[in-house]
């Protein structure tokens, strides 16, 4: 598995500047992941279909703000570093940049 631990990435949208931590685990042998954005009540977020193939992870999120909406989802790993996108409907893609593991 990889990407395993807490990553902070820095979000930069029309609707939101600020951080996100991301933590990704060994949930029995799946992934799971968990989304805290500070100063923002997001709804919980079912990710689905994670795909790992070399250094990046893909996956499928979806959220009950977002009835029957699919949010694509590309973290790509490289040591303590990840970068990543989200394509949130009606928003666009929402780039995850210079993201800095900082809890395993």
């Amino acid at each position: 598995m990889i990407g395993i631990g807490t990553w902070l990435c820095h979000v930069d949208t029309m609707l939101f500047r600020g951080d996100a931590k991301i933590k990704i685990f060994d949930d029995g042998g799946k992934y799971g992941f968990d989304l805290d954005v500070n100063d923002l009540d997001i709804p919980d977020i079912a990710v689905k279909d994670i795909v790992e193939e070399g250094d990046t992870l893909t996956a499928v999120a979806t959220t009950s703000m977002l009835p029957n909406k699919e949010i694509p989802i590309t973290l790509t790993f490289d040591g303590d570093t990840v970068n990543g996108s989200l394509k949130v409907p009606f928003v666009g893609k929402v780039k995850l940049k210079n993201g800095k593991k900082i809890a395993d």
